[in-house]
């Protein structure tokens, strides 16, 4: 069975989609109608921008998700998934490819989620840091064990989580992470706590609109980050999207859970090839081939 996976916000880098947009006639109308719906230029931000301009947060996420949902597009009878996934962001992407949101509402959506996570960043100056080499258990324990928000966000591949929390929380647990054990308790250059209690208020705000959003039942199972498990219910899909802002991302868990039901193969639409380096510290057997254009 084919599985396409879609990547989150990190992923981003200047000149993305630069060459869907100038070699397919349908990317550039999509990118076109993008900066109409958004209210500005994205595409040359994303075309020729600087680095710290594209990793804005409202920026960041919309680049991405076109990036992505363009590239689908442009692939034609070549985009036949039995089965999708996003990390995070991507799940957005994945959920308009597979035909469960119109482009338009799907972009809509992830431009209010952007605005929602920044304000709650602005609200709650807080962090995260990748851990390596240690077993989630452990690092679910050292958090739980801090007095401050800490927690396990993303759970990438077996022997890296990312944590989020508060600035303190997130110091305090790379200290006694390092201390257990852990090959590296690397701090992250992003905006705030993404997937942690902290981006609440982003939570509230993006409810009404995913509860107001149409959404159909997709092409194939979704695999959502909440519980890794597969979806095709409208309600389901956005219950889990709503939580999801709040809940850790189980990548882990989600492709295990594509494998086991019978995933033969993955390929990543957007830029770099982040989910394909995971997929194969999941399954080293596992075939994923990255498309960028």
């Amino acid at each position: 069975m084919k599985a396409f996976v879609f990547p989150g916000q990190g992923a981003q880098f200047v000149g993305m989609g630069k060459d869907l947009y100038d070699n397919h006639e349908v990317a550039k109308s999509m990118f076109e109608q993008a900066n109409e719906i958004l209210g500005f230029r994205i595409t040359d931000i994303m075309f020729n921008g600087t680095a710290e301009e594209l990793k804005q947060t409202n920026v960041t996420q919309p680049a991405i998700f076109l990036h992505s949902v363009i590239l689908a597009k442009t692939l034609g009878n070549d985009f036949n998934p039995e089965m999708v996934a996003g990390h995070s962001l991507g799940e957005f992407s994945a959920l308009v490819a597979a035909g469960a949101l119109t482009f338009e509402e799907g972009l809509k959506l992830v431009s209010k989620r952007a605005a929602a996570m920044q304000k709650a960043c602005e609200q709650n100056p807080s962090t995260m840091a990748a851990i390596l080499g240690l077993e989630d258990k452990v690092v679910e324990d050292i958090c739980a064990s801090i007095d401050e928000v800490v927690v396990a966000a993303n759970y990438n591949c077996p022997g890296q989580l990312v944590i989020s929390g508060s600035n303190a929380g997130v110091d305090k647990a790379c200290e006694m992470l390092t201390a257990a054990g852990a090959r590296r308790a690397l701090k992250l250059p992003v905006g705030g706590a993404f997937h942690s209690p902290l981006m609440e208020p982003a939570r509230v705000e993006l409810e009404a609109a995913i509860k107001a959003a149409i959404i159909s039942a997709p092409i194939c199972a979704i695999y959502q980050n909440v519980d890794a498990m597969p979806y095709s219910s409208p309600e389901d899909i956005k219950a889990n999207l709503i939580t999801q802002l709040t809940a850790p991302v189980r990548w882990t868990q989600t492709v295990q859970n594509m494998i086991a039901n019978g995933a033969s193969s993955f390929t990543e639409l957007g830029p770099g090839a982040v989910l394909c380096g995971l997929v194969k510290k999941v399954d080293k057997a596992m075939t994923c081939e990255a498309k960028q254009a």
